[in-house]
């Protein structure tokens, strides 16, 4: 007797469950709530699958709500692609059930149709949420389309080449000059994939251009991909290469941003490179000037001189890379490299972020946070940055934002080096 009683309590706790499970309201006043009231996805390439986003259907009310419907209003206009709870909505899919303090979860997708005009497109859709009630619940789904030139195979530029495109080129598997072969590129924007880059074995003159990595898409709602470091190879200047000329472009997340190579030449003239992974810029018995350039926020050293030959002027050298605090230094030199070096800002986290050695180096007009030599031969008219400074490190620029690793490496007009015109005095 006992064990028919247990049985049948607990089909009626089993009975009881199962009902209360199974109720559905169709008022209008239940409504679901959304983790995101909508899916942004900045800036795409056209043509080009995005990664995937996702957001959460909750049902926070005290009765099951049953979904009539989801749909697109314009799928295929918009190219966005939905899975609602592992089912995918091919315009639309029926019949959802959110049981209460439940959720399900929503993936999206894009790939944006082809635009004409080469300046980003804005488009956008509704995911419409039907519940059995009646009531439409939508959720915006927007992004920027942007038509893009691809190079899908490595370029081999093996005579005279110039590129002058103001559409963003997105270079998949890099680019090699040939020996005795110039590429002239001439406010362009080039993306490079993972593990692309330029190979100069002749020389490469560059001119308004920028370069970066080629994910437009974010590793956290907070963060796009664009603040990385190492996201692309960067530029290796090989032996041959000769008269290497780049003014006013900007390099940023690249592994190594420039490595030049022995007897190879490179002059940088308002030159911006920022944020990688490995080296700003080295050398390795080779010659360059860096004039007005910034070079900030490098694992390796922002500028690495190894028997070179290597003239600076009001430029700024700024380490304060975040991702490690095994980083390297502002400026490294060796005792067989020649450096003279003007007017320019050497700053960072560390107490001593200037690495040197032998004597054939001159320092004029800088500041330079590192302690005073006792010998001060090669060095004249220095302001010594010190922990203690009032104005020093990262406060002599514009934007220092840590949390969102947001950088404006301008120099502000509190700072010595703004009042005494040292370093890269350029707004960007």
């Amino acid at each position: 007797m006992k064990r028919i009683f247990l049985c049948l309590l607990t089909s009626a706790a089993l009975l009881v469950g199962c009902t209360d499970k199974d109720e559905f309201s169709v008022d209008p006043s239940v409504l679901l709530t959304f983790s995101t009231d909508s899916v942004s996805m900045d800036t795409v390439f056209s043509t080009v699958p995005t990664r995937t986003y996702d957001f959460w259907v909750h049902n926070e009310t005290n009765t099951g709500v049953r979904i009539k419907e989801v749909r697109l209003k314009q799928p295929s206009l918009s190219g966005f692609r939905v899975n609602v709870d592992g089912n995918y909505v091919d315009s639309v899919a029926y019949d959802f059930e959110v049981r209460k303090n439940d959720s399900i979860r929503v993936f999206v997708e894009l790939t944006a149709p082809a635009v004409a005009q080469s300046e980003p497109k804005h488009i956008e859709d509704l995911l419409i949420f039907t519940l059995e009630s009646g009531v439409e619940q939508p959720i915006k789904l927007c992004a920027y389309s942007w038509k893009a030139r691809f190079i899908d195979e490595k370029l081999e530029v093996k005579e005279n080449m110039l590129i002058d495109d103001r559409q963003p080129i997105v270079i998949r598997k890099g680019i090699r000059v040939a020996k005795g072969a110039t590429l002239t590129l001439a406010h362009t924007q080039l993306y490079f994939h993972d593990g692309a880059g330029i190979e100069v074995e002749g020389t490469l003159v560059a001119d308004s251009c920028l370069m970066r990595g080629d994910r437009l898409d974010r590793m956290f709602s907070y963060l796009p991909y664009d603040r990385i470091s190492g996201q692309w190879k960067g530029i290796i200047i090989h032996s041959s290469s000769k008269d290497n000329l780049l003014q006013d472009c900007e390099i940023r997340n690249a592994c190594t941003a420039i490595s030049c190579e022995k007897q190879s030449s490179l002059t940088l003239l308002r030159c911006t490179i920022h944020n990688c992974m490995g080296t700003g810029v080295e050398t390795n018995e080779a010659s360059a000037s860096l004039d007005s350039c910034r070079i900030s926020n490098t694992q390796g050293d922002c500028l690495n001189v190894m028997s070179s030959n290597v003239h600076i002027d009001h430029t700024t050298l700024a380490q304060f890379y975040p991702f490690s605090a095994d980083r390297g230094v502002a400026l490294r030199f060796d005792a067989k490299s020649v450096i003279t070096c003007d007017n320019t800002l050497i700053t960072g986290y560390e107490e001593d972020v200037v690495m040197g050695e032998g004597t054939d180096y001159t320092f004029y007009h800088c500041i330079m946070r590192t302690p005073q030599p006792t010998d001060t031969e090669g060095v004249e008219d220095i302001i010594w940055e010190a922990p203690d400074s009032e104005v020093q490190g990262k406060d002599h620029f514009v934007t220092f934002d840590t949390d969102n690793l947001f950088y404006n490496f301008s120099i502000q007009e509190k700072s010595p080096a703004y009042k005494n015109k040292i370093g890269d005095l350029r707004n960007l």
